[in-house]
């Protein structure tokens, strides 16, 4: 997905931004992967909560 992200936008400015990108995407490849929506996981993201039991 970091290749297609690249030619849509042309390229990264910076490697830290490329990274920042790469973690973002990790994180909600992985939430995703675990049943999560993406907004959800975004949510809990910021609100400190970054893995939560589902309780399954």
């Amino acid at each position: 997905m970091s290749k297609v992200k690249q030619k849509v936008s042309g390229c990264f400015r910076t490697r830290k931004h490329a990274e920042a990108y790469c973690r973002i995407s990790s994180y909600l490849q992985t939430m995703a992967n675990q049943g999560y929506n993406p907004l959800v996981a975004i949510q809990m993201a910021f609100s400190g909560q970054i893995y939560a039991d589902r309780g399954e």
